[in-house]
């Protein structure tokens, strides 16, 4: 159990906490939310002893093992996988022990280190490290080089990689998913709900809160406060709150007719694709959720250029990668494409396969290898990618930012400008050097937003992001008269901004046929194809078929064929329970909602309490139907695998 009763705490002249208790019961997988600088990895110093409270207690269960993601990694010349092994120290430990008994010929003392080793899961250690390393992106090939040979990003997965593999029973991670594409993101959201301890997870990705978390702990106006649920559960339910409590009747109003317009727009596209279906329904829930972000400091638009043409830009015949020395490196060949006015586009694709290299060739930032790029005669790009955070002049301030790109502009209009993206009053006038990763990605953005582009290309536009500077972002997005193309690990910003998908894969670009669940469908089968082709060709290095005509072998398979139907039946009934958890939630949802429906229920001031009461169900209704959604197919996935498993050892077997 965690329980941070009556604490406060100061950092200089900010108070972070002022008479904060929450109490964490052990298992609990939670999110910590709240506004950059409200003092979330603060809170983790607390918990860890870094820091001690100026007022109050912290009490945590004795005995607990921690594990912590540091923020900053040395470049070691050690490899990445012995690195990932060092994390456990008791093994490490065990390890140098043996060494010790086996050179000082100690035979007792050397079998009961094998004990614990075996104890410590330590013979299969180096498997686990390389699978936690693979999830993560890295290949075989790259567990024995140094970690010194990988960019920064690369070595934070190799740090997140160490962190997993610690025993612990409280995992603390800060913002694991900042340099995780999507490919590796959905692979850490299922190793983290398979996580048998208690998890507190500072993460601005709502999908990423959605699938992991149960609880949410948000810390605002020095306080924290708990919330059951997962993040969705956790703005309804706020949403609830501050619509009870709301005097800016006029404000709210406001924000339903902004939503409304967002809805009206895409309802129109509602029968393009099945992902224009699902971002209308995204947005019609908005209107129940958008009274959670009312007191949100962002709120801005993204206008567009006056101009457009059609079409806006032409790829014809591209070869796109870079040129060496020797020869090219082609990632992308026979690249076909013609953006035209209101596209709007998510790219996909394995990490490395080509979606920032499509991007800086769409900019002509990357000079094609063979083909033609053809632009229209208004075409006005906006681009956004990481490096352009490196890019702005740390000496000045955002103000003299936007004054240099528009000389002319009257002083009000910039004031304004920027403080819809949080730089209100004297922030304008505020150094970039003092800025934190958030703050220089919002400036970024709010320079990208200035110059009215036609064409907007964003690359990973949500990293250093809290969740209502992306919120803001996304609802911007949603209203942008032009042409987008996104490459982001933020699946709500990709559901509620695009109306398809193109795949970049194997050196190719074409659209994709699905919504991300295809995708990540798309991805499961790829890995499974993967597998089986490592299979095979280490079968046939080793002189042998891939599956064994062995005696021997083929008991081994009916053996693992019969472990696994017995696996299966409790599979089945759990998903069986889900699928009618998730009918009768269904059917009391209906009869809420049918109530809802009366006008009057919102007009008679008398029926005051039976609203607020019926919000209440709805509210909790939705809760457990997402929960039984989320078992069902949390099941249903677990047996399509071990049934694909079954019939590989059934066909072994016989």
């Amino acid at each position: 159990m965690i329980a941070l009763r009556q604490v406060a705490l100061q950092r200089g002249t900010q108070t972070l906490l002022d008479n904060a208790d929450v109490t964490l019961n052990n298992g609990v997988k939670a999110g910590i939310i709240g506004a950059n600088g409200a003092g979330k990895s603060s809170l983790f110093k607390l918990l860890l002893g870094e820091l001690a409270p100026d007022q109050g207690d912290v009490e945590m269960s004795g005995g607990q093992r921690i594990a912590h993601m540091a923020q900053e990694v040395d470049a070691l010349d050690r490899p990445i996988i012995e690195y990932v092994l060092d994390g456990d120290l008791a093994l490490r430990q065990a390890e140098a022990d043996l060494l010790a008994a086996r050179e000082a010929g100690e035979a007792h003392r050397e079998a009961e280190l094998h004990g614990l080793i075996e104890t410590l899961d330590g013979y299969r250690a180096e498997s686990r490290a390389a699978q936690l390393l693979v999830g993560l992106g890295f290949v075989q090939a790259d567990l024995s080089r140094p970690l010194s040979a990988f960019s920064g990003g690369w070595r934070m997965r190799v740090n997140l990689a160490r962190t997993l593999f610690m025993p612990s029973d409280l995992l603390l991670l800060d913002e694991p998913t900042n340099h995780l594409d999507l490919d590796a993101l959905l692979w850490l959201e299922q190793w983290l709900t398979r996580y048998p301890g208690t998890l507190l997870l500072i993460s601005h990705d709502r999908d990423f809160l959605d699938a992991v978390c149960d609880h949410i702990v948000h810390m605002h106006h020095q306080t924290l406060e708990l919330y059951r649920g997962n993040y969705s559960q956790f703005e309804r339910t706020r949403a609830e709150k501050l619509a009870l409590q709301q005097a800016e009747a006029a404000k709210q109003q406001a924000r339903r007719e902004e939503i409304e317009r967002f809805i009206a727009r895409f309802k129109a596209k509602a029968t393009k694709a099945k992902q224009a279906q699902s971002r209308v329904k995204m947005l019609e829930r908005m209107e129940d959720i958008a009274v959670a972000h009312v007191d949100s400091p962002f709120h801005f638009t993204l206008p567009a250029a006056d101009k457009t043409s059609h079409p806006l830009l032409v790829l014809d015949q591209a070869q796109l990668g870079y040129r060496g020395e020797k020869s090219d490196v082609i990632q992308l060949d026979n690249v076909n494409l013609t953006l035209l006015p209101g596209s709007r586009i998510g790219l996909l694709g394995p990490n490395g396969a080509g979606k920032s290299t499509l991007i800086k060739s769409l900019t002509g930032e990357l000079e094609l290898l063979n083909g033609k790029r053809i632009p229209g005669e208004h075409l006005a790009i906006g681009y956004f990618a990481q490096h352009q955070l490196e890019g702005l002049d740390v000496t000045s301030t955002p103000f003299v930012h936007v004054q240099r790109l528009s000389p002319t502009a009257s002083d009000q209009d910039i004031r304004n400008f920027l403080g819809g993206f949080g730089f209100k009053g004297d922030d304008a006038f505020g150094t970039v050097a003092n800025y934190s990763g958030g703050e220089k990605a919002r400036l970024a953005l709010a320079l990208v937003a200035w110059q009215k582009p036609n064409l907007l290309l964003l690359d990973e536009p949500t990293n250093h992001l809290d969740l209502e500077m992306r919120e803001a972002l996304t609802q911007a997005l949603a209203s942008f008269e032009g042409t987008v193309i996104l490459v982001s690990h933020d699946r709500h910003l990709l559901r509620a901004t695009v109306d398809e998908f193109w795949k970049v894969a194997d050196n190719r670009v074409e659209p994709f046929d699905g919504d991300l669940e295809d995708y990540r469908v798309w991805l499961k089968a790829r890995l499974e194809e993967s597998r089986r082709d490592s299979r095979s060709e280490k079968a046939e290095r080793q002189g042998q078929q891939p599956s064994g005509d062995s005696r021997e072998a083929r008991k081994a398979s009916r053996k693992a064929a019969a472990e696994l139907r017995e696996k299966l039946r409790p599979l089945k009934k759990q998903r069986d329970q889900a699928e009618k958890t998730m009918e009768k939630a269904q059917q009391e949802l209906d009869q809420v909602e049918q109530v809802l429906a009366d006008p009057e229920l919102y007009t008679d001031s008398a029926r005051k309490a039976e609203l607020t009461k019926t919000l209440s169900q709805q509210a909790e209704i939705k809760a457990r139907l997402d929960e039984s959604e989320r078992q069902w197919l949390s099941a249903e996935e677990a047996l399509e695998a071990m049934e694909a498993e079954l019939l590989v050892s059934e066909e072994t077997a016989s």
